[in-house]
């Protein structure tokens, strides 16, 4: 008669990822300028890690209009129709430092964001600030807005 609890042996356990541990994951590398994935030479998509695509992650986030997109969650985003219906710069500015704090501070991984510096150009804005993610260097982001 055949044994009805089969016997085998036990696998190895694999190392969990500890609770509080911020890791980051890998992205494909894209040029914002262009609008294009960046290509390696033999034609394939280039891919980045690390505190690069933690850097990709914020500016993608800050120029992603927040509650258009059903694929992300309500916590991701900026708040471009905000900004569009302040009255004044000053107004549009404070707006646009709260709006870009809040959505690189809803990803765990991003410590704080401040020193945020707005330059106008006719209807254009380039901001620049710097962020601080929990693992790694204090950098320096820049994100043009148009009308």
């Amino acid at each position: 008669m055949p044994n009805l609890y089969p016997v085998f042996e036990t696998p190895e356990l694999v190392e969990q990822a500890q609770p509080g541990v911020i890791k980051y994951g890998q992205s494909w590398e894209f040029d914002f300028n262009s609008g294009q994935f960046v290509k390696d030479g033999g034609g394939k998509l280039k891919l980045i890690d690390g505190h690069s695509a933690w850097v990709q992650w914020c500016i993608k986030a800050i120029l992603t209009q927040r509650y258009a997109y059903l694929a992300y969650s309500k916590n991701y985003g900026f708040e471009q129709d905000a900004v569009r219906n302040m009255p004044d710069r000053k107004s549009k500015e404070a707006e646009i430092e709260r709006c870009i704090t809040e959505a690189l501070l809803a990803d765990p991984r991003t410590e704080w964001c401040r020193d945020f510096n707005m330059s106008w150009g006719g209807e254009s804005l380039t901001v620049s600030f710097s962020a601080k993610p929990k693992v790694g260097p204090v950098t320096t982001l820049e994100v043009k807005f148009d009308g």
